[in-house]
């Protein structure tokens, strides 16, 4: 035997150890994960403020040639597998049609393995959220142009409505896709901050209040509009706005009560309708 084979034998072999040791490690893992299963009983399993910011501190530390992008599918993957031990994850999709891509951001966020269930439009994802039939809805992201804005079924005071909960992808396109595409993905969870967040706001307020006036009504009391996502009929003579704002804002935010402090109420309500962690950079 060679000595470039005895070389290659010795490098194969310490491959095989590390293999042995990443799997040892998921293992480890996943009996930690059944301690959690067991502490939380009924309690929430899925936290993506929790995951975005798991991924968020492995590509800070990461280093070499290997994928960032191969790291962040990794991870997700295990982070679903993990999360439908727990209990089981579903999935509501969009698909208006055949191969339109939502599909593939759902699998690359939630497990290529989880349940999903594909629906032609964005208020059926929505309604099966609602209604608890899955457990996370993919959605299209909202623009001035949509015929439907399934973001008004989000609107309102009651726990039980569901919240945007991430914006996908988190971390670049998919493999083979450079189309762009993004969506919302959204469930009945608590919202929490990750240090760098987007907070999804729908403010009812009247037609004399122009966008411009809202915006700078907005940063005057410490809400950043960072984006107009759309805006639609709410009455006779007023709107309803939906603005994507800089930082996590709770429901109870006190920015949110002296945005209201506006003279002849051009502002009637604001409503928390989600919020998500800001993309990683590619």
């Amino acid at each position: 035997m060679t000595d470039d084979v005895q070389s290659l034998d010795t490098l194969r072999q310490e491959i095989d150890r590390i293999d042995d040791a990443i799997h040892d490690l998921i293992m480890e893992r996943t009996a930690i994960v059944e301690g959690i299963r067991a502490a939380k009983r009924n309690g929430v399993i899925l936290r993506p403020g929790r995951e975005a910011s798991i991924i968020r501190r492995l590509l800070a530390r990461h280093d070499g040639h290997f994928p960032a992008a191969s790291v962040v599918r990794i991870w997700r993957e295990m982070i679903s597998a993990l999360t439908n031990f727990q209990a089981p994850l579903t999935l509501a999709v969009y698909m208006p049609e055949r191969g339109a891509g939502y599909l593939a951001l759902a699998r690359d966020q939630y497990g290529a393995y989880t349940p999903s269930q594909a629906y032609a439009s964005a208020g059926q994802v929505a309604r099966a959220v609602m209604d608890g039939e899955a457990s996370i809805g993919i959605l299209p992201v909202p623009h001035l142009d949509d015929d439907q804005a399934w973001w008004t079924m989000l609107v309102g005071t009651s726990p039980d409505l569901p919240r945007v909960v991430a914006r996908l992808p988190f971390h670049g396109p998919g493999p083979g896709r450079g189309d762009g595409l993004e969506a919302m993905a959204v469930g009945k969870l608590p919202l929490e901050p990750t240090g760098d967040d987007r907070t999804m706001l729908a403010v009812e307020c009247s037609n004399a209040l122009s966008r411009a006036g809202l915006r700078s009504h907005l940063e005057a009391v410490g809400l950043k509009p960072n984006h107009l996502w759309d805006t639609r009929e709410n009455g006779p003579d007023a709107r309803i706005d939906l603005i994507a704002v800089e930082d996590f804002v709770a429901a109870d935010d006190p920015r949110l009560t002296a945005a209201l402090n506006r003279p002849e109420g051009e502002v009637a309500h604001l409503h928390v309708i989600g919020a998500y962690a800001t993309p990683y950079p590619v």
